[in-house]
């Protein structure tokens, strides 16, 4: 009897131990998540990065003496999770590198982290996760606690694929000025013109020149006279003998024109003492004491006070007498030619058949951008008859690209590469391709080389907007009129703005009337969201992707708006 009475006190005692054991083991409470907030609300898209800073508390009394617990932000969407930093905090009597919370006071925290972005965080939530530890081992905690919603991901609204390539410059000119000129000398105070000069091989080529640009339809021709005296024998001396030169070479030329029915002006002058011509040949020259005859032209202005000086240097005198002076007894003769080129009716004439044979790489790069003209088979053709020419390919690769053939592009910009490594538009449009690809580093090194690119505005501020640098972004996109230049000026909050390239896109898309009703929920017009919206929807945008966009959660219960996405 004593032996069963034992039995069920030692039973009472195994139970009292129990509970008593179960009663010191305290429920952790759930933490309210009023008590935490993050910075941006909601979260935002920068470069390729969603970043947030989350200020917190533990209340007083909360956090238990020996308790470890590590925090971490978990960013949960549709298929999968993202982790952030974890931080590590500790109860006042836990020996660790953790940041200590006091049991009575509890303690605000702060921490920092940032997830890599996938499309699919645009519908997300945003957890912190508690993992509670005692002795080193982990033991039962709280559920994850909510404490923001979704990203904003209107950056991601930047694109590549409707950024413009940089297409490679023609050189061709309407009008091509070329100067022909020939010289008739004179001897030394005489103005009398010479078989020997007049017969010369350059002065004979000079009248067929100016003859057969004369007679030729698609050039222009006119002569100058300038007749000249050395500055040597005196003003009055000089003056009378240039103008007899010029007078000479004036009649001389008239006749002859006359003679080879060549109706062209003849504009004469003369210069009675050539110091320019002079001071010229003598920088020009190899004379011994070269520098004080120009110590002397720019002492003294008079011409006079210059011959003189000039004469009394005795020895470098008669050196000027043999080799300068007799270089400056002539009468120039200038023929101003005009050549005139194709018009761009004939230019588009020739585009338009299959003949391109008469027209010049020049031409034909221009042509290519004549109305009605086809890109695609003149630059073909320009890659097979000037396959040296990076121009033809670049162009052929902006045309594709423009047209979404990208793999076609990317070979063509390549092979212009390939060609030239520093030609700056393929660089450029291959920094686009990088672009399109979220490799901005190796765009950011391709755009070093792109200097002189026709649109390398419009893609540095797209890499910029990438990289989350909104202000150069803007800077960068200057006065340029599209969707990505728009965007900028919305992630710089500068809405009126970029209302204003809006309404200026020549041909708005989908993603034009999505940013014009992104800017009207931004600045609360609910009108302008309805309506930019319906545009967008009528323009292919997804119904879908506007419900799941927080910029416009505020609105989804506008009538308008919620009939035409649910």
């Amino acid at each position: 009897m004593k032996r069963q009475k034992l039995i069920q006190f030692l039973s009472l005692v195994a139970f009292i131990a129990i509970v008593a054991s179960s009663c010191g083991k305290k429920t952790i409470p759930p933490l309210a998540n009023s008590l935490f907030t993050t910075n941006p609300s909601p979260l935002e898209l920068v470069g390729n990065k969603v970043p947030v800073t989350i200020n917190g508390r533990f209340p007083a009394k909360w956090f238990e003496k020996g308790t470890t617990v590590v925090v971490t932000p978990v960013l949960k969407y549709k298929g999968g999770e993202a982790l952030g930093t974890p931080y590590t905090y500790q109860g006042e009597n836990v020996a660790g590198n953790g940041i200590v919370v006091p049991y009575e006071s509890g303690s605000a925290i702060t921490m920092k982290s940032e997830f890599d972005y996938v499309p699919a965080m645009k519908k997300s939530e945003l957890f912190l996760r508690f993992d509670f530890y005692r002795d080193r081992k982990q033991v039962p905690g709280i559920s994850d606690v909510k404490i923001a919603d979704g990203v904003l991901a209107t950056q991601a609204l930047a694109s590549a694929e409707t950024s413009a390539p940089a297409v490679a410059p023609d050189a061709f000119q309407r009008v091509i000025k070329e100067t022909y000129d020939a010289d008739i000398m004179f001897l030394i105070q005489r103005a009398e013109l010479r078989s020997s000069e007049l017969n010369s091989t350059n002065m004979v080529a000079w009248k067929e020149l100016v003859k057969e640009a004369d007679n030729n339809e698609r050039k222009r021709v006119d002569v100058e006279v300038s007749a000249y005296a050395s500055p040597d024998g005196g003003f009055k001396l000089n003056e009378k003998l240039a103008e007899q030169r010029e007078k000479n070479t004036t009649d001389y030329l008239n006749k002859e024109f006359k003679k080879d029915d060549v109706y062209t002006e003849i504009n004469a002058r003369y210069t009675a003492q050539d110091w320019d011509g002079f001071q010229k040949l003598v920088q020009a020259s190899s004379l011994q004491d070269k520098d004080i005859v120009l110590r002397v032209l720019s002492m003294y202005p008079d011409p006079e006070t210059r011959e003189r000086e000039i004469k009394n240097i005795s020895v470098v005198y008669s050196d000027l007498a043999e080799t300068i002076l007799p270089k400056l007894r002539r009468s120039r003769l200038m023929a101003n030619v005009e050549v005139i080129g194709k018009t761009d009716e004939e230019l588009k004439n020739i585009a338009l058949g299959s003949e391109y044979g008469d027209l010049t790489v020049e031409e034909l790069l221009y042509a290519a951008n004549l109305d009605g003209v086809s890109k695609e088979k003149i630059y073909s053709y320009i890659t097979q008859k000037y396959p040296n020419d990076y121009r033809g390919w670049n162009n052929l690769g902006a045309y594709y690209y423009q047209n979404g053939q990208n793999s076609r592009a990317i070979q063509a910009f390549n092979k212009a590469s390939g060609i030239s490594s520093r030609a700056p538009e393929a660089n450029m449009n291959l920094a686009l391709v990088s672009l399109a690809d979220g490799n901005t580093a190796k765009a950011e090194q391709l755009l070093g080389n792109s200097s002189g690119a026709s649109t390398l505005g419009e893609t540095m501020g797209l890499m910029y907007i990438q990289k989350g640098d909104y202000n150069k972004a803007v800077q960068s996109f200057g006065n340029t009129v599209s969707n990505n230049a728009a965007l900028a000026q919305i992630l710089t909050k500068n809405y009126s703005k970029a209302q204003q390239v809006l309404d200026a896109v020549p041909n708005k898309d989908a993603t034009t009337y999505y940013l014009a009703a992104i800017v009207a929920a931004r600045t609360n017009s609910a009108s302008g969201v309805a309506g930019n919206l319906k545009s967008a929807i009528q323009n292919g945008a997804s119904t879908s992707d506007i419900a799941n966009d927080i910029e416009f959660s505020k609105f989804l219960t506008n009538p308008d708006i919620k009939n035409m996405l649910f």
